[in-house]
């Protein structure tokens, strides 16, 4: 499993690319919603999340909140 630490700079690249995208195409709410399959940010909401919930568990143990989903 990763660190915390590489989970939180993939999802600082994956804000770079997709500000990178916006600037370059703009963004309507279809593209952030619901993208095709073959759409540059098909599983890119998904992806975020699973590794935002990640760093959130990762975060509550270390701390040892007793938190669990």
């Amino acid at each position: 499993m990763s660190t915390k630490a590489e989970l939180i700079n993939e999802m600082l690249e994956m804000q770079r690319k997709f500000i990178e995208f916006e600037h370059k195409n703009g963004i309507h709410p279809d593209d952030y919603y619901n993208p095709g399959a073959d759409h540059e940010l098909a599983d890119y909401r998904q992806k975020y999340n699973d590794l935002s919930i990640q760093v959130l568990d990762m975060a509550h143990e270390e701390k040892g909140s007793g938190w669990k989903r």
